[in-house]
């Protein structure tokens, strides 16, 4: 949620990731942001925790590491990293908004639901802090080239902030995986649909025993909702997509339908 137009300036950032705090993409987001703002300060995961979603670690102590005057470094989630970067490294200086990101690879569709990156921008909301996550589409199996973000991204950041957004929303942005002077633009997007099913790939450990590894690619090809006002249909054609996003997963047709339904059997 952002109550009003941010004056990037004077703005306080805090910056995470799900890939890790020596990950490339959030050391571009951070070399883009910084001479943008007042301050920006990195507090991410010590490894890579893509795919964690919004696990918050409860059952062990966490440890913190300042890795460079304005870097730290979490042994836990993003989630995990978010708090302790809001109740700790900036305890006495709360960020105005907090970015996450660059994520290795898109976070399309029913991505949200997994993705480490938008967690931590989730897990913001619920502070009531305005919160990006970024994300930059890419060749399955190969990293990042991150050129469309690093020449998008600022843009993208100015005409977010420019304007107050709606009570408890997010934005996730996702960067096409084509040259960056081919971009076509910007697009207000919804959430698309992939196809339903991830891939088991089974194999024999040395010792005879069969394991699974979850290979994140669907055993069908084919997307189940991808028009052109979805963020998986936008970035196909081209755009950089913008997707609200809300921490209220509360279905308004569905809340009808049980009113109906707990209405009647209430008066039976």
């Amino acid at each position: 949620m952002l109550k009003a137009p941010l004056t990037l300036s004077k703005a306080r950032v805090l910056i995470t990731n799900d890939d890790g705090v020596d990950a490339p993409g959030i050391a571009l987001l951070h070399e883009l942001v910084r001479p943008l703002v007042a301050e920006a300060i990195i507090c991410a995961p010590e490894y890579e925790q893509s795919g964690s979603s919004h696990v918050a670690t409860i059952s062990r102590p966490l440890r913190l590491r300042r890795a460079a005057e304005d870097i730290f470094a979490v042994d836990g989630t993003p989630a995990d990293s978010l708090i302790m970067g809001v109740r700790e490294v900036m305890k006495d200086r709360q960020p105005d908004i907090v970015l996450s990101g660059i994520n290795n690879g898109a976070n399309l569709g029913e991505d949200v639901n997994y993705s480490g990156t938008l967690a931590a921008c989730f897990e913001a909301t619920l502070m009531r802090i305005p919160a990006i996550g970024f994300s930059q589409d890419k060749a399955y199996g190969q990293p990042a080239n991150f050129q469309v973000a690093r020449h998008w991204l600022v843009e993208v950041l100015e005409r977010l902030v420019s304007q107050p957004w709606p009570q408890d929303v997010l934005m996730s942005v996702n960067f096409p995986n084509i040259g960056s002077d081919s971009v076509r633009g910007i697009a207000p997007t919804r959430l698309g649909r992939k196809a339903e099913g991830v891939k088991l790939v089974p194999g024999v450990d040395p010792r005879g025993h069969t394991y699974y590894w979850n290979a994140w690619r669907y055993d069908n090809p084919m997307t189940v909702d991808c028009g052109p006002d979805t963020d998986i249909g936008a970035l196909g054609e081209g755009h950089v997509s913008v997707t609200p996003l809300t921490v209220d997963p509360t279905h308004a047709e569905g809340m009808s339908m049980l009113k109906r339904i707990l209405g009647k059997a209430q008066a039976a």
